[in-house]
């Protein structure tokens, strides 16, 4: 599967799309394959802040439970409820699903992360 290049994707797994000041956060289709179905998610509040390269949550499957990694630093300022009530709906196309939106603190955060390329020679 390619990986969209409207996005830079961390060694994590994690993939951050920035408008503005505001980044979604979500997870890569290779994390939700080796997640296999996903079951639970822990996610943050809103108006908690992460940093970036830190934990921000957990996600769950029948077979782990795996950390969520921000790769951008900032204040949360949505969950996706949808997401978060349903965690099952991210193994169905994980790159249109954000999990948290972020008030991204320093934009040039994202400069140390992949993009879709080099994301894909990541993986192999």
């Amino acid at each position: 599967m390619p990986y969209p290049d409207d996005r830079k994707y961390t060694k994590d797994h994690e993939w951050v799309r920035l408008s503005g000041d505001l980044a979604e956060v979500g997870i890569t289709d290779y994390a939700q394959q080796q997640l296999g179905d996903v079951v639970y998610m822990e996610l943050p509040a809103v108006g908690s802040r992460v940093i970036a390269g830190q934990s921000f949550g957990s996600i769950e499957s029948v077979k782990a439970v795996s950390e969520l990694f921000a790769p951008v630093g900032g204040e949360v300022v949505e969950v996706n409820g949808a997401v978060k009530d349903h965690p099952e709906t991210i193994n169905k196309d994980p790159h249109s699903l954000w999990i948290i939106k972020v008030r991204v603190s320093d934009p040039g955060e994202t400069a140390a992360l992949l993009d879709g390329s080099q994301y894909q020679g990541l993986l192999g």
